[in-house]
């Protein structure tokens, strides 16, 4: 593996903020709006967050209607699927986008 990739996902790890967004996701893919409320931030600084994530390759992200919905990579390096398997998932609430879509 690259020095290069290695280097950007570990630091994309190394940050609360964002491990708290990979045991989010541990349950399955979940919308931006749902991650707002766990770091408790704006949804602006979420995406930053989830950004960095995505560009080390350890989530992907999907666009539905005008929400974006992330999940794990399902193929992982073996360190960070290491830290990933060390966090607890964390529960969350479903907000209104889940329910308007499933109204639709």
């Amino acid at each position: 593996m690259q020095l290069s990739i290695m280097e950007k996902q570990l630091k994309a790890v190394s940050d609360a903020n964002r491990l708290k967004l990979l045991a989010s996701l541990k349950n399955g893919e979940v919308c931006v709006c749902d991650l707002v409320d766990i770091l408790e931030v704006s949804q602006p600084a979420v995406s930053q967050q989830l950004r960095k994530l995505k560009e080390a390759d350890i989530i992907l992200e999907r666009k539905k209607g005008t929400w974006k919905h992330y999940r794990l990579n399902e193929v992982q390096a073996p360190y960070i699927k290491a830290i990933i398997d060390e966090l607890e998932p964390i529960s969350l609430n479903n907000c209104a986008c889940t329910l308007e879509e499933g109204e639709a």
